[in-house]
């Protein structure tokens, strides 16, 4: 019987349990049988694949090359995967460098298919890293089947130290989380930005994000986001605020007002 993650609550309350208990719901859901098989089979072939064609030709070792890179929903484009995989990350122009989601150069950077060097496929522990990565997402959209906010709150706790830690400049660490469309969201939330921010010019974009992030969060460089305290105090910021919004999309005019009456008198 496969193990379904346990998320009894919402918002932070559900967010603080979840992390409570989140090495003993990992140990159940990574011993699901088919989540192994998948994983076996990609740790015992890998290191045989030399090229892209190769990899993409193989449903099984795709799906879990895609899902650890948050890409399973590639899994039939495999024309393009292939071409984002060939033209690898050395020169800007390649196809994983001009693609907006920083996804894409993630997996092709990680592959190694068009490296100088040739495919990082056969080195010792590039198998186990990538089905490790696998779980990990795997685990998370199994959460968001019941909280959506959490698989991203989750997601943004992992991701966001990789990008903080970048040897690149601060605008360039956000124009990648601007492209990765799970950790925008996690920042526009967090910011209280609106839906048709992301139509602005993206210099002016940038410029929203690094203003109201100092204003807001205390973050003058995503570099800080290294910082564990730091990092939790983001991520608890954007539970709190989707959380907040969810109530409001969800309750009636007269309900809100209502909760707004009682919290005044509240405070009075």
């Amino acid at each position: 019987m496969n193990f379904s993650p346990v998320v009894p609550l919402g918002g932070l309350p559900g967010w603080v349990f979840l992390n409570a208990t989140l090495g003993a719901q990992r140990q159940a859901f990574d011993a699901d049988p088919a989540l192994s098989r998948d994983t076996d089979h990609f740790e015992r072939e890998i290191g045989k694949v030399q090229t892209a064609e190769a990899l993409v030709s193989d449903r099984r070792l795709l799906r879990v090359a895609l899902g650890a890179f948050g890409l399973q929903d590639d899994i039939d484009s495999r024309f393009f995967i292939r071409k984002v995989l060939e033209g690898g990350t050395a020169s800007p122009d390649t196809l994983a460098n001009r693609l907006t989601d920083d996804r894409y150069r993630q997996l092709a950077d990680a592959f190694g298919f068009g490296a100088a060097g040739g495919p990082r496929t056969a080195i010792p522990g590039f198998g186990t890293a990538i089905t490790d990565a696998y779980r990990s997402r795997r685990f998370e959209i199994a959460v968001g089947e019941s909280d959506a906010a959490l698989r991203l709150a989750m997601n943004a706790r992992r991701e966001l130290p990789r990008i903080a830690a970048a040897p690149v400049a601060e605008d360039t660490r956000w124009l990648r989380i601007m492209g990765t469309p799970p950790l925008r969201e996690v920042f526009e939330t967090a910011l209280g930005l609106p839906d048709g921010f992301g139509r602005l010019e993206l210099d002016r974009q940038v410029a929203v994000f690094r203003e109201r992030s100092s204003a807001q969060l205390g973050l003058d460089s995503l570099s800080s986001l290294t910082d564990e305290a730091v990092l939790d105090r983001v991520v608890r910021r954007y539970v709190l605020r989707e959380q907040a919004d969810s109530f409001v999309s969800r309750a009636s005019p007269a309900s809100v007002a209502l909760t707004l009456l009682q919290g005044a008198r509240g405070a009075g």
